[in-house]
């Protein structure tokens, strides 16, 4: 994927995250899923008092565009302040796996926009779980 498409959404998502919810932890993530289309859809981490109920960005991103009947995910970007960039966590990591497993995950720190890391959802999560065992 050209290095245009990449920083356009690392950008969308350092945007996003301003958006975060995050006044516990205040660790602000945001996250910018692209279609094979060409559609940004955005997403920010949300936090609650009842920490099971906290939901990442990427999750948001995914969960919105899923809700609103996009699919074919090529890239997700994920930005957040923190030296090299985060990178999704265990969930996130499944979800990926099962609605976006050809996409590339691209990572940045808040504070370095322009180094940007790059990974698989396969690689992230080699042996995900996919199929649903029949009884």
């Amino acid at each position: 994927m050209a290095a245009t498409v990449k920083h356009a959404l690392v950008r969308a998502a350092a945007k996003a995250r301003r958006n975060a919810a995050a006044r516990y932890s205040r660790f602000k993530v945001g996250a910018a899923l692209l279609t094979k289309q060409g559609e940004v859809v955005t997403g920010a981490n949300v936090e609650s008092a009842s920490y099971g109920l906290t939901c990442c960005a990427e999750r948001v991103a995914l969960f919105s565009a899923l809700a609103g009947g996009r699919k074919n995910f090529v890239a997700m970007a994920v930005v957040a302040r923190m030296p090299g960039g985060p990178t999704p966590c265990g969930a996130c990591r499944q979800l990926l796996a099962e609605y976006a497993p050809e996409a590339t995950v691209w990572s940045a720190d808040s504070g370095a926009l322009k180094v940007v890391r790059e990974f698989s959802v396969k690689a992230l999560l080699p042996a995900a779980f996919l199929k649903v065992p029949k009884h």
